[in-house]
């Protein structure tokens, strides 16, 4: 699977999650959502940081 789709789906589902938790009512659903938020970014980080690595490998050859 192709890693831009991939974060740009785990982007969309953030923002999601993020609207979601502001409409949450009671604390229970926060948290819920709170700790949806923390994995998709944590998943989101992932990438992000496999990213900047490739990217300082691309650098070093040149």
């Amino acid at each position: 699977m192709d890693p831009e789709k991939i974060m740009d789906g785990l982007a969309k589902e953030l923002s999601a999650a993020l609207k979601a938790m502001a409409k949450a009512k009671n604390v229970e659903e926060k948290l819920a959502y709170s700790q949806i938020v923390k994995n998709l970014c944590d998943s989101l980080g992932v990438f992000l940081e496999l990213a900047s690595e490739m990217m300082g490998f691309d650098m070093e050859e040149n």
